[in-house]
């Protein structure tokens, strides 16, 4: 569908920018970008075009200097950090240049379209190191008591299997929610998994994964099959279901949904005596930065995380020179100064 370039008093007005973005974003769905970066691109451009409405600044005519006041106001006003800024240049660069192709495409259009982003430059901050757990916090978590509420130690079950998978193989929280039965291989403790970008790669699972989702494969079992008898028509002797996922709720039958995920993560760090807030990456970091503490090989974590360049996995090598820093500081005879 082509980018109109009707023109008037006031030129392209919201809408036709918003039908402009719909385009470009339709156009990217069959090119192996995921929900969330559709749905990221979708917010900062809206973001975008109403900074334009409120200026009473035309998208088609939009000159660096708008972009700059744009910046200006997100990075002064809104208060939002940087990166979150250079996420919305990017969608920005990527709409006009997808814009500027269709243009081209188009021989009637009257509207010569810049590319505001081009030649602009933002100063990267400082890129935070990411948290990770110790091990013994690690620990506290996986192997906390069973409940005595049957239904709840019921889900534990499921939630380990879930926790142990995660830290395991170092899987990003989409990457766990989208698995199927057939994904996991439990006698070779492998697990294939669907990353960034629809890459595929195989990792191993360790073996008290592997022993906790042996586990949970009962439940999941007894869970769906209560499913089917209540969706079951009264002259279907043997009732079955098409849900593939591996891990499914208990209530429901169906897949667990990423959000379901955080918050039973969040619960299971609570009942584990544990006061830091978790998030379900804080298990993909802390696998990446015990692994390479451990073995010091940094391709084969990265191989393992699914990470197309080197130097994004380079940075758990910060976070394990940070974890050597404080052996250093309580070990070492000349560390500190001593109290006189």
């Amino acid at each position: 569908m082509p980018i109109s370039h009707d023109t008037g008093p006031r030129q392209a007005t919201a809408q036709t920018l918003l039908s402009a973005i719909e385009c470009w974003l339709s156009s990217l769905t069959g090119q192996n970008y995921s929900p969330h970066t559709l749905s990221a691109y979708r917010a900062s451009m809206h973001r975008f075009g109403e900074f334009l409405g409120r200026y009473g600044v035309d998208w088609q005519d939009c000159r660096p200097k708008d972009l700059e006041w744009y910046v200006v106001t997100r990075l002064e006003q809104d208060r939002v950090q940087t990166v979150s800024v250079k996420r919305d240049i990017s969608a920005i660069k990527r709409f006009y240049q997808f814009a500027i192709k269709e243009q081209e495409r188009t021989t009637d259009s009257k509207v010569s379209i810049c590319n505001p982003t081009i030649g602009y430059r933002l100063k990267s901050a400082p890129k935070p190191l990411p948290v990770v757990l110790d091990v013994d916090l690690m620990t506290q978590l996986l192997e906390q008591a069973p409940l005595d509420d049957p239904e709840q130690a019921d889900l534990w079950v499921r939630d380990k299997a879930m926790f142990e998978l995660m830290y395991s193989s170092g899987l990003r929280l989409a990457e766990l929610a989208s698995l199927d039965v057939a994904d996991v291989d439990l006698t070779a403790k492998s697990v294939r998994v669907l990353g960034k970008g629809k890459k595929m790669r195989v990792v191993p699972v360790g073996t008290k994964a592997i022993q906790a989702i042996n586990a949970y494969l009962p439940y999941r079992t007894l869970w769906q099959a209560k499913k089917v008898a209540k969706i079951a028509k009264p002259d279907d002797i043997t009732p079955t279901s098409t849900v593939k996922a591996l891990f499914i709720s208990e209530r429901h039958g169906k897949r667990l949904s990423e959000r379901a995920i955080q918050l039973r993560l969040s619960l299971c760090a609570t009942r584990a005596g544990i006061a830091q807030s978790l998030h379900p990456h804080l298990l993909r970091h802390s696998f990446a930065s015990h692994l390479l503490s451990s073995s010091g090989d940094l391709r084969a974590v990265q191989e393992l995380l699914g990470h197309s360049n080197l130097s994004t996995t380079q940075i758990y090598t910060h976070v394990d020179f940070g974890s050597l820093t404080k052996v250093y500081d309580k070990t070492h005879p000349r560390a500190t100064a001593k109290k006189s």
